[in-house]
């Protein structure tokens, strides 16, 4: 039985958001609805969706906002956004943020099942490219899963799977750890860097059975991943 795909709707309008869900729904989509920002953030962390459809417009946390807080954590989730905002200003800021897709209201269902359509196939051509042998691991990067010898499957975090990705891109090379943790935590002060060391700490334990990989702290630079 093939799994259906998981997507993530942020949509004030509570009728509006019900018929997106059930047009979905009747389309073999499983579809996290959420009516503000915040909630959606939390249901992100939780869920694991494959696909975000976010209203701009939304109480607690606006759309835009939402988006550069998942874009600091996973540069590859496909994000649509949804808006009555028709400005030619707003659909650059949308783009720029990291929007894949952008739809004026109102709108047909059948538009935004075809653009979640050709999001979802973009990715998984792009997702081929993003599972990656370390050691006796195989790790993907998309899931956020890290296999070993085809067996064990342990789920990442969102945080741990980009640290990770990163190491492995860097792999017997010494990964900066101020640009790291800019990049991944929007600062390097002294919180996010013990964070990031306690991320670190959580990767060893997970990739611990195969005692040939190595995550070495270079003093006063940053960590190395070496196979």
């Amino acid at each position: 039985m093939t799994k259906n795909i998981k997507l993530l709707l942020a949509e004030d309008g509570t009728a509006l958001g019900q018929i997106v869900k059930e047009s979905l729904e009747t389309r073999d989509f499983e579809v996290v609805l959420c009516h503000d920002g915040e909630k959606a953030f939390e249901k992100y962390q939780t869920e694991y969706p494959e696909l975000l459809v976010l209203d701009v417009m939304m109480p607690k946390k606006d759309g835009f906002t939402l988006a550069k807080e998942i874009r600091a954590i996973d540069d590859t989730i496909p994000i649509i956004f949804l808006t009555a905002k028709s400005q030619p200003a707003d659909v650059v800021e949308g783009f720029s943020i990291g929007g894949n897709d952008y739809l004026k209201k109102p709108f047909s269902m059948e538009e935004l099942i075809v653009r979640i359509h050709n999001l979802l196939k973009r990715t998984k051509v792009q997702k081929t490219a993003t599972i990656i042998e370390i050691g006796n691991y195989t790790f993907n990067f998309p899931k956020q899963q890290l296999r070993y010898n085809n067996e064990d499957t342990v789920q990442l975090t969102h945080r741990e799977a980009h640290l990770l990705f990163h190491l492995v891109q860097n792999k017997n090379q010494v990964l900066d750890r101020s640009l790291i943790l800019n990049k991944l935590w929007g600062t390097d002060d002294f919180f996010s860097t013990r964070s990031m060391d306690v991320f670190i700490t959580k990767l060893r334990k997970k990739l611990k059975k195969d005692e040939s990989i190595k995550i070495i702290n270079v003093r006063g630079f940053g960590y190395k991943l070496t196979v």
